[in-house]
């Protein structure tokens, strides 16, 4: 698991921080994150060289696998999933000798027993020290009852200098609304402190979204411009071009709103207009981060249809196919009202970002798959070229979040030849091109930060409270405007209803 010179990719993520000795058990382990997710991510890890030597994964879940079946599984999973092939042999058996499995109901207090037999017995066989990792990758609603579990069952540590630690890593839907999501809240705090808590939005793991931090505060030419006196508007945009796929029902109760905005938007957008933390560290970059959210100027519910889009995509295209329309999918109401499209534009009243309007998008069925940030500059106050200026468009900063990860800039300049004309052109920075490795995984840089026990890019109780506070009160004016939502073609950018919300501002979405 040591990156070498002659495996320069096991150096790709090597940094001085490596996780501390550790049991990371997985609720909800034969699960789809499991599959294409988590386990790909920690066999990365191992494949990178920051994975601690004294670690093992203790599946917990009802399905029915011995240890035997359940590591067979889990190969297959990180061969098809794992961001580099083919399976390292040597490294996956290093892994699979420390990974375990445990059946049972997150009712049951004897599946907890087995539970604390197989965390006691990788102390013994793996020196994991009596740490204990804890990912939830299972719906809200069972939550409670395994927290509740893991509390009779004797297996929470409180830490504390040179004594075993306890964390828990918290998947996202964190709650429906505001009330929902305080109650589990009160519920995790019962048993964890705060500090013990990671609330995991996989977002913030991308490195875009942690170069953004870099770019603003680790350069001394952009800071001075990133206000209401140059910038004119920003837009932030995720678009999906799959549609619920099998998740119909999930998507019935979720919708776009709280699929989407409550936690992935608001967390790109915090970051963009956050100010300068007073260090890197967890705390302070969270403060900032709240500030923004409580910022926000709330769309009241008699606002709604002034600010808010909501649309629903109808039949169409995907790569040359027909698709269905979203009421035609699996487990959706022939008559369902859900948004699986939104579009908002949101005021922050603070000093910085006084008058600068936000527009955020996201959606199902559209085009293509690409979540980007761009802030859009204020107009020259007078065009010195005038008429030779043929391509008037506005300077543009573009963060790329996925995929392509970089960052793009749009500006003026001289076209050659003799002639004086002008027209924009893009300055690009690509990861891949720049540092010649692709970026790991999100969930790797995450699962890692966990276990090292730094929390800076997990969301804190009160972003939480405060990002479904914004969101509940358009949920209940959407509720009260009791409306169709606007139809739009699959594989179309969604409804013009959306057209219309920045155009009525002499604006335009970004094309993409």
């Amino acid at each position: 698991m040591i990156a070498t010179p002659e495996n320069p990719f096991r150096a790709g993520l090597r940094t001085e921080r490596v996780g501390e000795p550790c049991a990371m058990v997985i609720f909800g382990a034969s699960g789809d994150l499991s599959h294409r997710k988590l386990l790909p991510a920690l066999y990365n890890l191992g494949l990178t060289g920051v994975l601690p030597a004294n670690f093992a994964v203790v599946g917990f879940a009802k399905d029915d696998f011995s240890r035997d079946s359940y590591r067979s599984e889990m190969k297959k999973a990180v061969g098809e999933f794992s961001r580099r092939k083919p399976l390292d042999e040597e490294i996956w058996s290093d892994f699979a000798a420390g990974l375990d499995y445990v059946s049972g109901n997150f009712d049951d207090p004897a599946a907890f027993q087995r539970l604390k037999a197989a965390l006691e017995r990788a102390d013994k066989e793996r020196g994991t020290r009596g740490n204990r990792l804890y990912y939830c990758a299972v719906p809200p609603s069972v939550m409670p009852m395994i927290l509740k579990q893991l509390h009779d069952a004797g297996l929470l540590q409180n830490g504390g200098r040179g004594n075993p630690w306890s964390r828990i890593i918290l998947e996202k839907p964190f709650g429906h609304d505001t009330d929902s999501a305080r109650e589990l809240n009160g519920n995790v705090h019962d048993v964890f402190a705060e500090s013990q808590v990671y609330r995991i939005d996989h977002y913030l793991g991308k490195e875009t979204v942690q170069n953004l931090m870099v770019f603003r505060f680790g350069n001394s030419i952009f800071e001075p411009i990133w206000n209401r006196q140059y910038v004119d508007h920003v837009q932030i945009t995720a678009a999906e071009d799959i549609g619920v796929e099998r998740r119909g029902g999930y998507y019935e109760e979720a919708g776009i709103l709280r699929d989407m905005v409550q936690n992935h938007l608001m967390q790109l957008l915090s970051l963009t207009a956050m100010e300068a933390p007073v260090a890197f560290d967890a705390d302070a970059v969270r403060d900032e981060k709240v500030k923004v959210l409580r910022s926000i100027r709330p769309v009241l519910r008699e606002e709604v249809q002034q600010y808010t889009v909501r649309g629903q995509y109808a039949r169409g295209a995907y790569h040359g196919k027909p698709v269905p329309a979203y009421r035609e999918e699996e487990r959706v109401a022939k008559d369902s009202r859900t948004a699986t499209f939104t579009a908002l534009k949101l005021f922050i009243d603070n000093w910085r970002w006084d008058g600068v309007p936000f527009y955020l998008r996201t959606g199902k069925r559209l085009p293509k798959r690409v979540t980007e940030i761009s802030v859009h500059f204020a107009r020259l106050p007078h065009s010195l070229f005038g008429a030779l200026q043929t391509d008037t468009a506005r300077n543009v900063l573009a963060i790329r979040i996925q995929p392509d990860e970089g960052i793009s800039m749009r500006f003026n300049s001289k076209v050659p030849g003799e002639g004086m004309r002008v027209r924009t052109v893009n300055m690009d920075f690509r990861y891949g091109q720049a540092f010649g490795a692709e970026p790991p995984e999100a969930y790797e840089r995450l699962l890692l930060d966990a276990m090292i026990g730094d929390a800076t890019l997990f969301t804190r109780a009160d972003e939480v409270d405060t990002a479904w506070k914004l969101v509940t009160e358009i949920l209940e004016g959407w509720k009260e405007w009791n409306a169709e939502p606007s139809s739009y073609e699959a594989g179309s950018w969604g409804p013009q209803a959306a057209e219309e919300l920045i155009a009525a501002d002499g604006r335009h979405w970004r094309r993409l």
